[in-house]
């Protein structure tokens, strides 16, 4: 079931920032646990973190 925002709707989710993850080349959106830190946030993922790459394929 998909989440609804409190009147009712689903959240429209393109009107969400987006960035480029610096290690998979793949864009990402903004997270509500990345709230305070959207500025600092450069990877996607936990397994991109991991990598602390260049660019490529994953």
């Amino acid at each position: 079931m998909a989440r609804k925002n409190a009147n009712g709707l689903k959240p429209d989710k393109a009107n969400l920032p987006h960035k480029i993850c610096q290690t998979c080349g793949r864009p990402f959106f903004w997270r509500k646990k990345w709230k305070r830190e959207w500025d600092k946030v450069k990877v996607c993922s936990d397994r991109c973190r991991a990598k602390k790459g260049g660019h490529g394929t994953p």
